[in-house]
């Protein structure tokens, strides 16, 4: 097999061969003119499949290692579809601290259908093992979790779930983008990304993708793509190819300067705890040198109060305060009020996201510029 920046360059996207183009073309087409009845160039109507979505499609599964991949318009599209593999009286097990998009469509819209949920620190094997059922079909993880950057053992995790017999694992690869970490690799059966993140890199496209290693994941998955149509875009699947191509560079990066802002931030006396795997004092930190080949650039960090924080948030200058995460520009968004706000004050006190944590996803700036940015922020303090 090719080295990944290799795949990442040439896999699924083959110079056109109408014209030699080197980039894959951006097929603006709803449907395709058919020869006959019956027969037809392999495309009827974009909803099904488009030759742009179809070379995304290509890359992403050679990138994870997997035996398909489907994108749709969104990543919580893609975490909708996943849940289309569970019926009435399944059981799912999701981390605990994940993104707060993830147990509010569990919570307020799957569970409706009689699908049960239980959340659980699934860095904790023994919570793990004790929550799953005779009916669990499901476990769902992040690792890193967004945004207290705790790590599961993904293959602790995959035996667990391949013990128990019919259960799949799903593994929210966002974070740490196929290029630092290889969930199937170590025994997940599906990944799933929003490719809005690392994947595209320029905060300029929404998209997500499931990664599956079976046929019947093919199956059902592009099926949900012909029936629901939550599929993506010409355009963005368009925007994600080139985005891949420069992945392995940006990561390497991302994962530069994540490292020196991780100790810029545990060496400054504002801020009172840092939360990021490349740090020696991280409690997982050696889980991370094992399963992955990189820390990336997602840290989170406790300035100590509501008001520190939004003084530090609005004396940046380079940073920027946003959601969303993966771009090349640095962002800085508020856990609280922003990615989990919707968790409610109890259930983000129960999980440690306090008022006070910022979440920074470090970008790929020069870095003296980002330091004296926060430098600067955190003096004010």
């Amino acid at each position: 097999m090719a080295g990944f920046r290799t795949r990442a360059i040439h896999d699924g996207q083959a110079p056109d061969p109408l014209t030699g183009a080197v980039n894959v073309p951006l097929y603006l087409s709803s449907t395709y003119a058919q020869e006959e009845i019956g027969r037809h160039k392999g495309w009827e109507y974009s909803r099904v499949s488009n030759p742009t979505r179809d070379a995304l499609e290509a890359s992403l599964a050679s990138l994870e290692g997997g035996a398909s991949a489907h994108v749709f318009a969104s990543g919580m599209a893609a975490i909708s579809a996943l849940v289309t593999l569970l019926k009435t009286g399944d059981h799912v097990v999701c981390g605990a601290n994940v993104y707060g998009g993830t147990p509010r469509l569990f919570n307020q819209i799957v569970a409706g259908y009689g699908i049960e949920f239980t959340y659980v620190d699934t860095s904790d094997l023994h919570a793990l093992r004790e929550a799953l059922r005779p009916e669990t079909r499901l476990v769902h993880i992040e690792t890193p979790t967004n945004p207290l950057m705790t790590l599961s053992d993904i293959r602790a995790v995959a035996d667990l779930c391949h013990a128990h017999g019919g259960c799949d694992l799903a593994v929210d690869n966002t974070f740490m983008s196929p290029f630092f970490q290889q969930p199937i690799a170590l025994g997940a059966d599906i990944v799933v990304h929003s490719t809005t993140k690392y994947l595209n890199g320029h905060s300029d496209g929404l998209g997500g993708v499931l990664v599956g290693t079976r046929p019947q994941h093919q199956e059902q998955f592009r099926f949900v793509q012909k029936c629901t149509g939550g599929i993506l875009s010409p355009f963005e699947a368009w925007l994600v190819l080139r985005g891949v191509k420069t992945l392995a560079a940006r990561m390497r990066e991302h994962d530069n300067n994540g490292r020196a802002i991780a100790a810029l931030l545990d060496r400054h006396p504002a801020v009172a705890q840092v939360w990021y795997p490349g740090l020696p004092a991280h409690p997982q930190h050696a889980l991370a040198c094992q399963q992955m080949s990189g820390f990336g650039g997602m840290i989170a960090f406790e300035l100590g109060s509501l008001e520190r924080a939004n003084c530090f948030l609005t004396r940046l200058r380079v940073c920027t305060l946003a959601e969303s995460l993966g771009g090349v520009e640095t962002l800085i968004s508020h856990p609280a009020t922003m990615t989990h706000a919707a968790l409610g004050a109890e259930a983000r006190t129960r999980l440690g996201i306090t008022d006070g944590m910022v979440r920074i996803s470090v970008g790929i700036e020069d870095l003296p510029d980002l330091e004296q940015d926060l430098r600067q922020a955190l003096d004010a303090l």
